[in-house]
């Protein structure tokens, strides 16, 4: 009977859990985990050139799917290089598995250079940490990482597994994998539907904010259609949180709007409110501390919670819709933008993209420049899926999109991206024409870090020349079809909206990944 490794051991086991795919950056401490996979072809192996890549795509992914990919990680270096997007993660609800290797167990006392406390690097982003104590250890614990991944509405589980045990030969027979075990989706959240209709009956002006998640999140299908039965018997207005991590639009769907990013234009929404209703939101509070703006937008009283973000909501919504004898749904008929003509806007980008955008695909939306004009027209583009920064940790339009397009094959994905932000993770656009990935990059090309000039001019502050000179990428300017071309990724630059909707038509009517510099 051949011996099996504990490197073997846990692949096996992260398989019969229901695991297949990997986003890896691995270093020395990970190599017999990589041996291993030589024999596990149950698992795809993704590389990353850089682990925020990694980490970001496992992201897509999961949210993507509702079930964790594995990022395999060097060392605590090479994971804090991915935190960043394992923040964005948590704050998605994303289930994520990661495997970071550890010098050998003999080894960690001499304090070699790379020595690190990983658990405490490990912990502000995960729900779940184990140090892997022997060989033996190995399965049980992929196992349990990947259930631990799934609670709560979705985690970081994070394994540290020492070279050692990694190599050495597992007591016992191998470890076959078992049937997928995944479990159960969370069940919808007890809800006491009396007492939140007559709450929802007194207010006397309702807003319902909706958190994006999976399905039965408050953004999918069944949520949206619920809120705007509700809307409608209550005279109320719906809104998708500012920052959701999966959102169903387009034609046929509600053309909801996510709540305002800057204090000012939400507190207009909410404040007139006497109820909003959160459905899978977080109480919503103000992204950074505006002085004369309270943090909490919405006090205590004013607030009604179905469900926590990353938990069902839609059948709870269904239930108050009926409950309240509000109208059946009927799917509106937004108009299309009309086709706009002459030099790049941002509004012109979101009309030409809800224009042009197919049927089913998934959007990976991050920067402010063209994510919200294209967001505001996108409910009459094609039924699609959004993807925007949960977290704010810049760096994660790019990795989403790749591990968007490898969670769902048969569907295209648009990177809608700002250029100061992407060149965070840009090492993704290898992994993308490494593994020819149907992805579109589009890149906002103002060549200026444009929210944070935004804040600096709130209150109708001026920009000066040494804030305006730390808030600019002009010098040089970044050449995006040629950086894209160096990565292997066909590019191409659009300065109207003639020409970007040309491109478009080209680079959706063939396989693979391409780019377009939207000069602005």
């Amino acid at each position: 009977m051949t011996e099996q490794t504990g490197a073997q051991a846990l692949w096996a086991a992260l398989s019969g859990e229901g695991v297949d795919t990997c986003f890896a950056n691995p270093g020395t401490t990970e190599l017999d985990l990589v041996r291993a996979l030589e024999g596990q072809d149950a698992i795809r192996c993704v590389i990353g050139l850089q682990e925020n890549v990694c980490t970001g795509a496992a992201d897509g992914y999961g949210r993507m799917t509702g079930r964790p990919a594995a990022t395999l990680l060097h060392l605590g270096p090479g994971f804090a290089n991915g935190i960043a997007n394992l923040h964005n993660a948590r704050r998605a609800r994303t289930p994520i598995v990661n495997l970071i290797g550890d010098h050998t167990s003999w080894h960690l006392p001499f304090d070699a250079p790379l020595t690190s406390d990983i658990e405490s690097l490990a912990r502000p982003v995960s729900g779940w940490v184990h140090r892997i104590g022997s060989t033996a250890d190995a399965p049980r614990a992929a196992a349990q990482a990947v259930h631990q991944s799934l609670a709560g509405g979705g985690q970081g589980a994070t394994l540290i597994f020492p070279a050692d045990y990694q190599a050495e030969a597992l007591p016992g027979a191998p470890v076959a994998p078992a049937a997928v075990a995944l479990p159960a989706a969370a069940d919808a959240p007890a809800l006491d539907l009396a007492a939140c209709a007559q709450r929802l009956r007194s207010a006397r002006r309702v807003v319902i904010l909706l958190g994006g998640g999976g399905e039965r999140g408050g953004l999918g299908v069944r949520a949206q259609r619920a809120a705007a039965r509700l809307c409608a018997a209550l005279g109320a207005t719906a809104y998708a949180e500012t920052f959701p991590a999966r959102a169903e639009r387009g034609q046929g769907l509600p053309a909801f709007d996510r709540l305002p990013y800057f204090p000012e234009p939400a507190r207009a929404v909410l404040d007139p409110a006497d109820l909003v209703l959160l459905a899978g939101a977080l109480p919503p509070v103000t992204y950074f501390g505006y002085t004369g703006h309270p943090s909490l937008m919405v006090e205590a009283e004013r607030l009604l919670a179905l469900g926590e973000p990353g938990h069902p909501v839609a059948e709870a919504l269904e239930q108050l819709a009926d409950a309240l004898d509000a109208p059946a749904f009927e799917a509106p008929v937004h108009p299309l933008p009309a086709a706009p003509a002459g030099p790049l806007t941002p509004a012109a980008i979101g009309a030409v993209l809800t224009r042009a955008l197919p049927e089913g695909a998934i959007v990976s939306v991050e920067g402010g420049t063209c994510g919200y004009p294209f967001y505001a027209a996108s409910a009459a583009a094609p039924l699609h899926t959004a993807l925007t920064n949960t977290g704010g940790a810049i760096g994660q339009g790019l990795p989403v999109a790749v591990g968007a397009a490898i969670a769902c094959p048969g569907r295209q994905v648009v990177g809608l991206l700002s250029d100061g932000s992407t060149q965070y993770t840009i090492q993704a656009l290898w992994t993308m024409a490494h593994e020819q990935l149907d992805v579109v990059v589009l890149i906002a090309a103002n060549h200026q870090y444009a929210i944070l000039r935004n804040e600096l001019r709130r209150g109708g502050a001026a920009l000066g020349k040494r804030a305006e000179a730390l808030t600019a990428l002009d010098s040089p300017r970044i050449d995006w079809v040629g950086l894209a071309q160096s990565y292997g990724v066909p590019a191409t630059r659009a300065a109207t909206a003639e020409e970007l909707a040309a491109q478009l038509q080209d680079a959706f009517g063939r396989r693979g990944p391409a780019l377009i510099e939207m000069a602005l």
